[in-house]
């Protein structure tokens, strides 16, 4: 948290001290888990603002109102954590670890003691960074060890230590977005993940990924340069789409790629169509449509993980589901996009339906979701033709894609209208949310 209640009783010391109740999950149920989340809600709801003397300068105000919404946040993530988890327990006390312990420290020593800033937000400093990754790493060390009668194994402690890393850089990233909501759902949904890679799985896979590996560099090289020479992407979008681009390649060969390559060939195309009539109307993708590694990242992270975990858990057909679902959402976002802009001068919030220009964040039209769910179909077509998916694991990926292109829209609406968070911040959503959903529906 980056900033504390203006009174007796810390924000940060309670933030870390909200710790105490986790360890109770060694003993109750999942129902119980929410019953105590909603209890801890209702009393920063109710019974945090009279431990608090509120001062009445403005700026204090404001920052009271910015840590109590904060705190309120808090026990929702945990919330969520148990709905979402709810036969995992084991991942919540962990993730709630990592909330208290490695953001309320993180943000003490980041005040206290931060001299040295990060590069990509000055508002964090490398001190924080670090105070995370130790504290936050051993909460959740601490926690798993607690709700587990197994003793700890490297497997297990590698978990925590990445785990604390990926949380370390959501609390680090340069957006408006609460990280008591940001940190425990994406270090939930990573524990969860780490925890289903198992060494006979990689094994299996490891005589295919020698020639795998070489065919990957080589031909992701060769992508990036042409698309760099050719004005599709800027120079650091070359540098992380490369990277990305290999770990893609990694987890079903040339296959996994050729879905890469169709999100990018129909993003392309429908940023190109209308193009002089979209620069005319000032709604035109800014470097002619070049993408920068922002847009890589929020694209095409997901599917790159997911892609990881292909060849290194023992849940292929599930991981594969989830790198078409989350592809074929960012086709459908960037189609839809660009192919609204283009046919429909008027657009209309998704959330009220109030007019508002084309390209609007938020905005949406019959053209362009008409094209965007083409758009997605076309990339579920394809990963069916490949055996990636097939039947009705088919419907369930172009169905998690929809309403990730849904929940894209509703961000936009409303979060990214506000300045919360960016574009790139709402694609990284709207495409894990896809991959997720249909990861989830083919686990169970």
């Amino acid at each position: 948290m980056a900033r504390s209640l203006n009174h007796p009783i810390p924000s940060r010391a309670l933030h870390i001290a909200l710790i105490i109740p986790a360890f109770l999950l060694f003993s109750i149920t999942w129902y119980e888990t929410a019953a105590l989340a909603v209890m801890i809600l209702l009393f920063d709801i109710y019974l945090l603002p009279d431990l608090a003397v509120i001062s009445t300068q403005n700026e204090a105000t404001a920052s009271l109102r910015t840590s109590r919404t904060d705190m309120i946040l808090y026990p929702v993530a945990v919330l969520a954590l148990a709905l979402i988890f709810n036969h995992y327990l084991e991942i919540v006390a962990m993730a709630w670890a990592l909330l208290a312990l490695g953001d309320g420290m993180a943000g003490a020593v980041g005040a206290i003691w931060g001299r040295h800033p990060l590069p990509f937000n000055c508002q964090k400093t490398w001190e924080g960074f670090a105070t995370f990754i130790v504290f936050g790493g051993a909460g959740a060390l601490v926690l798993k060890l607690w709700m587990s009668d197994l003793p700890l194994t490297r497997k297990g402690l590698l978990i925590c230590i990445a785990a604390a890393l990926v949380g370390a850089f959501v609390e680090s990233l340069p957006i408006r977005l609460s990280d008591n909501i940001t940190v425990p759902l994406i270090c939930g949904g990573f524990i969860f993940c780490a925890g289903l890679v198992e060494r006979s799985a990689l094994d299996r896979n490891l005589p295919y990924l020698g020639v795998r590996i070489v065919l990957a560099v080589v031909i992701n090289l060769a992508f990036a340069l042409i698309t760099l020479g050719l004005g599709q992407i800027t120079a650091s979008g070359a540098a992380l789409g490369f990277a990305l681009g290999v770990a893609v390649y990694m987890g079903f060969g040339y296959k996994s790629f050729l879905i890469l390559l169709s999100f990018f060939v129909l993003g392309v195309v429908a940023t190109r169509l209308g193009y002089a009539r979209k620069l005319e109307r000032g709604i035109a993708e800014r470097r002619r449509g070049a993408r920068t590694w922002r847009e890589a990242a929020g694209n095409i992270l997901p599917a790159a993980f997911f892609s990881v975990l292909v060849i290194t858990t023992p849940y292929q057909w599930a991981f594969l589901m989830a790198l078409v679902a989350s592809l074929a959402e960012a086709a459908g976002d960037t189609v839809a996009s660009e192919m609204g802009k283009w046919l429909s001068a008027r657009a209309y919030l998704i959330t009220t339906l109030e007019p508002v220009k084309a390209g609007e964040d938020g905005g949406i039209s019959v053209a362009g979701t008409a094209a965007g769910f083409g758009a997605s179909v076309l990339v579920v077509l394809l990963g069916c033709e490949l055996g990636l998916c097939w039947g009705w694991n088919a419907v369930i990926v172009l169905a998690a894609a929809f309403v990730g292109n849904l929940a894209d829209s509703l961000i936009g609406a409303t979060l990214e209208r506000r300045g919360l968070v960016t574009n790139s911040i709402v694609n990284f959503i709207g495409t894990s949310l896809a991959g997720a959903l249909a990861l989830v529906i083919a686990l169970h």
